[in-house]
């Protein structure tokens, strides 16, 4: 009889838990059993491994062969337990030494041939194992999610024979190296594409200066998608933990990572047709939607009024809390959501110029209202209004210069280092004692708010929501103290909640 056990890790959710691979090979009669809760492709690795060690030129065993996939609760789905399986068993039938392997965790899906597999997922136990301190042999396909994390030590595996090679003494697996991880590149999509609309630009630099949520109202060929766009040229590129952070959702999602998409903000913008499974996240084991994929970026939602209502409402709680936990019977999973949201949408279903000059009827203007609800709107920080651009208007804009996106790039990262030196956190992710402390206002100033509150009818949310936006046009400005006229300014960005909620 032998006894014999790996470490590798399993993906739930964006975590990755520690599993111990146990392999017990004993007599009787032939058997090859997995236990420890494995899914269905987790039980086919009998068939893979028994053909994988046989072609890489080693005797797979005769005897009763038991695999435990500890712990015994926690779910194991996909093909990353192979390698380590693989390995566990030639160790217990003793036809290799795998005492190198005490801090080591394992990963690799093996071909019947014995190659190693990409393993779809890895990077957030790659991450789990640097915080641990184990070392890693990962699949030579992985090699450049592996780049990317320094201070790991990772092998990387191109078959299971190159890997018993290596443990017996023969040549050492090699090594992926560091990344140059590339700076995002805004070409094709800057500021000064946009043409007039003034107040909408002032408000899109508001809002990527707090990280607040905007809505923007007009009829069609206003620049409203362009605008939305042009959001992620303006905002600063990701820091090392935002970008692990990002790049472990989009490995989970069987999405590319690597150098040249590394630093950049991540921006989606899913069709008004998107389920609401599919925009926030689930399934049967539960998978992030297009909202934890816009994580630290950019959800645009075009055209608001054409998505279910079902699934936008399901953002109220990830618009808050910046997170999204999902329950299936099969398990739990919580997901990292802190998106930045954009909504465009018509003033009515006509796509006239506005909702003063709109010839729709009252049955038809209610009806497309009541398409958004209160409570979701309330959420979203600054609501605005674009008027269509007249051809005399067109043209003289296009002979006037307009400010690029490095330009407002380089106010937005002055303002934000403000905000992270002051709190820690961006404005829109204020709690509310922190608010008290940052965004202090004079008693004619509060009176002044709470009047305009009572005028457009507005919630007790919104009060502290106007007092963050001011805080963002106060840096934005570079002021220390939130002065009337940023105030003002704020207020002014959501003067159409009437219009909507009436």
């Amino acid at each position: 009889m032998s006894l014999t056990q790996l470490s590798t890790r399993a993906q739930l959710g964006i975590d990755a838990f520690e599993v111990r691979v146990e392999v017990h090979i004993s007599n009787g009669l032939p058997a090859f059993t997995i236990v420890g809760l494995p899914e269905t492709a987790v039980r086919e690795a009998r068939d893979r491994v028994r053909s994988a060690i046989i072609n890489s030129g080693f005797e797979f065993s005769a005897k009763r062969i038991t695999v435990n996939l500890a712990p015994a609760d926690l779910p194991k789905t996909g093909g990353r337990y192979d390698l380590p399986i693989a390995l566990a068993i030639l160790a217990a039938s003793q036809q290799i030494d795998i005492s190198g392997l005490q801090d080591t965790a394992c990963f690799g899906e093996l071909a019947l041939s014995g190659a190693c597999g990409k393993v779809d997922g890895l990077l957030p136990s790659l991450v789990a194992c640097r915080q641990a301190g184990q070392a890693v042999i990962a699949p030579q396909q992985n090699a450049a999610e592996a780049s990317l994390l320094r201070n790991l030590p990772i092998r990387l595996a191109s078959s299971l024979a190159a890997v018993c090679d290596s443990l017996n003494g023969g040549e050492a697996l090699p090594t992926p190296g560091t990344a140059r991880c590339i700076t995002p590149s805004f070409e094709g999509m800057d500021l000064h594409d946009v043409y007039g609309q003034q107040q909408a630009r002032r408000a899109l630099e508001i809002a990527a200066v707090g990280g607040h949520h905007m809505l923007m109202m007009g009829p069609p060929g206003t620049g409203k998608s362009m605008l939305a766009q042009r959001l992620i040229s303006i905002l600063p590129p990701l820091d090392e933990n935002e970008a692990m952070s990002s790049a472990s959702i989009r490995s989970i999602c069987q999405q590319a990572v690597g150098p040249q998409n590394w630093l950049q903000r991540p921006f989606r913008s899913p069709h008004h047709t998107v389920s609401g499974i599919a925009l926030v996240g689930g399934g049967r084991f539960p998978r992030p939607g297009e909202i934890s994929l816009a994580h630290n970026g950019v959800l645009f939602l075009d055209e608001l009024t054409e998505f279910d209502r079902r699934s936008i409402e399901v953002l109220r709680e990830p618009l808050e809390t910046g997170r999204i936990h999902i329950s299936r019977a099969t398990g739990n999973a919580e997901f990292p959501a802190r998106f930045q949201l954009i909504a465009a949408m018509n003033p009515c279903p006509g796509g006239c110029d506005s909702i003063a000059d709109c010839d729709c009827s009252a049955e038809q203007l209610s009806r497309y209202r009541h398409k958004l609800s209160a409570p979701l709107l309330d959420r979203i920080d600054i609501q605005i209004e674009l008027g269509r651009l007249r051809q005399q208007q067109l043209l003289a804009e296009r002979n006037k210069p307009a400010e690029n996106s490095a330009a407002v790039r380089e106010r937005v990262i002055a303002a934000r280092q403000l905000q992270l030196e002051r709190q820690g956190c961006l404005n829109a992710h204020l709690d509310n004692r922190e608010l008290k402390r940052v965004c202090r206002i004079e008693s004619t100033s509060e009176a002044r708010l709470v009047n305009a509150i009572d005028k457009l009818g507005l919630s007790a949310r919104s009060y502290h929501k106007l007092l963050k936006l001011a805080r963002s046009i106060a840096d934005l400005a570079q002021s220390p103290a939130i002065e009337d006229c940023h105030l003002t300014e704020a207020i002014a960005c959501r003067r159409h909640d009437r219009r909507l909620h009436s």
